[in-house]
């Protein structure tokens, strides 16, 4: 039988036109959904670490900060500029600098001088907002001592020295 059946001739022609041509399906809609879904977050503000212990010397400041969130980062943002009474000095030029890590030490600084810095992270999306501003401050310069006034006796000795820094040094340490 079957092979009665294959010896036929079958006639497949269809008793109507298929009609695919003038159909227009919009895929806005999905195209939007999945576009949604593939897209990342712009990142939440770092929070700047305080001051840590000698992480200052007269010229460089180490900075670090944290994303405490599973935000995706690119590379993050640091804006610094010295602190400064005077309104719009040529020296509250804000700095910026872009960085992979969460801690970047900062170079060609002046001795003795407050430092503001904040931090933002970037990917893809965005940018983050700013961190809240943290103040970091460089070590004094070392002061300088005037050999002509060293005077000594038997039981004493008697030295002067003079800071070498504009702002006020809260302290000194002398070692004999």
């Amino acid at each position: 039988r079957l092979e009665e059946f294959l010896k036929k001739k079958v006639d497949l022609e269809l008793s109507t036109l298929p009609d695919f041509e003038e159909r227009v399906i919009d895929f806005s809609e999905v195209e939007q959904l999945m576009n949604s879904i593939n897209t990342i977050p712009a990142p939440c503000a770092p929070v700047i670490n305080p001051q840590a212990p000698n992480a200052a010397t007269g010229t460089s400041l180490r900075v670090c900060w944290g994303l405490f969130s599973d935000d995706t980062v690119e590379c993050y943002q640091l804006c610094y500029k010295p602190v400064s009474n005077e309104p719009c000095s040529d020296e509250q030029t804000e700095h910026m600098l872009k960085v992979k890590e969460t801690y970047c030490t900062i170079t060609n600084l002046l001795p003795n001088t407050q430092y503001e810095f904040c931090v933002s992270a970037l990917n893809a999306s965005g940018i983050s907002p700013p961190s809240e501003r943290a103040v970091y401050v460089t070590a004094p310069s070392p002061p300088t001592i005037k050999s002509k006034k060293i005077r000594s006796c038997e039981n004493a000795a008697l030295v002067c020295w003079e800071s070498r820094d504009i702002n006020p040094v809260d302290s000194y340490t002398v070692e004999l």
